[in-house]
């Protein structure tokens, strides 16, 4: 719940502070490209490491920590988003 929390003031601070609009379909292919690689490659070592150290858990931890980031990253495009609209409200 904190790190959900930070991603999403962490994006409303980014949103604020930086001019302009923000493009947020790149930040959504960043973020979900970032959880799909970061997956992947928790999953390709889970089944290349022996199989006494190694096992299923392992699998469905690496695709759990695949889809929390994938969710970090949403939840911090949230408060991009929120943040643009604090900006704007602050120009106006």
């Amino acid at each position: 719940m904190w790190f959900e929390l930070a991603a999403l003031l962490m994006g409303i601070a980014f949103g604020y502070l930086r001019s302009g609009k923000e493009d947020l379909i790149t930040l959504i292919k960043q973020g979900l490209a970032l959880g799909i690689v970061i997956g992947l490659i928790l999953v390709i070592l889970s089944l290349v490491s022996p199989r006494w150290e190694s096992g299923g858990s392992q699998v469905a931890g690496a695709i759990d920590l695949s889809v929390r980031v994938i969710l970090l990253a949403l939840f911090f495009i949230i408060g991009v988003m929120v943040g643009d609209l604090l900006e704007a409200g602050r120009k106006q």
